[in-house]
């Protein structure tokens, strides 16, 4: 699941601005992304995050899973205390819960000991308005796993506001970042068919880049010989994700294959397009 959590984390740093107006309702000065670690020891990097706005702390956590080493009421304080201590600044603590559950510890809003209560938010995103996220750039990767009675519905929507998106690699980032969460709550293959198919398969651009990659001799075969690496690693590589590549130089493309060795799943190939590409 860490997959998931870093493609929201990815998010919160790219669109820092958006997420707190959303959590916080403010509109900041200042917005600093702080290091995912403090003092005593390292913090689990895969789904937390710290905003620091002029006048407050925003630490965030993703959550797909229920299963944790440390309960995550009591990991909760522990970050209070440590980012207290350090920034002496008031912090506001949200968890987000991306995948639907029954479980208590999704509907859990405070530490309670013998001696103690501390108190955080918790966002459950099947229960939230899909309002919000379908009108937001930064948020729409997340509105498939919104509240709806029409799944098919919702995400006709999304995609009709992809496709919206003016700039080419913005609207082929959030398409993909959209397609990676929707997984936590559809299959596959109805992703496929209301998001590719939709959204990309038809589109007169993706025909242009397609048509484009293959007139390109040394970058066609560059093109070739890295989809078959990435192939042999993780699968076949869907059609959202073969757009991106297409557009890629052949310096690019040599490049990614020296470097997709040290990946370990599809999040970290996001990772690298984001930081190799520009927008």
């Amino acid at each position: 699941m860490a997959e998931y959590d870093n493609l929201c984390k990815l998010l919160v740093e790219k669109y820092p601005v958006d997420f707190i107006r959303w959590l916080l309702n403010q509109e900041p000065q200042r917005i600093e992304i702080l290091k995912t670690e403090l003092s005593i020891e390292p913090i689990r990097a895969d789904s937390v995050i710290f905003l620091q706005t002029e006048n407050r702390i925003l630490h965030l956590e993703f959550q797909t899973t229920i299963k944790s080493q440390q309960p995550i009421s009591l990991r909760m304080l522990d970050y209070y205390v440590r980012l207290t201590r350090k920034y002496q600044l008031p912090v506001t603590q949200v968890v987000i819960f991306l995948q639907q559950t029954n479980d208590a510890i999704a509907f859990t809003e405070e530490y309670v000991s013998e001696v103690t209560i501390h108190c955080y938010r918790v966002i459950r995103m099947w229960e939230q308005d899909s309002g919000l996220f379908l009108g937001n750039l930064a948020l729409l990767p997340l509105a498939p796993l919104t509240r709806t009675d029409s799944p098919q519905t919702l995400l006709s929507q999304v995609a009709q506001e992809i496709a919206k998106i003016p700039d080419i690699e913005t609207r082929q980032n959030t398409a993909a970042y959209t397609e990676i969460l929707a997984g936590l709550k559809f299959e596959k293959l109805f992703i496929r068919q209301l998001l590719r198919e939709e959204l990309m398969q038809e589109s007169v651009i993706y025909q242009d880049i397609l048509q484009k990659g293959e007139q390109r001799g040394e970058q066609k075969e560059a093109l070739k010989y890295t989809l078959r690496l990435l192939n042999r690693r993780f699968g076949q590589i869907d059609s959202l994700m073969i757009e991106r590549l297409q557009i890629l130089s052949t310096e690019q493309l040599e490049s990614l294959g020296e470097d997709f060795l040290d990946f370990s799943n599809v999040s970290d190939l996001i990772a690298w397009l984001e930081r190799n590409t520009n927008s």
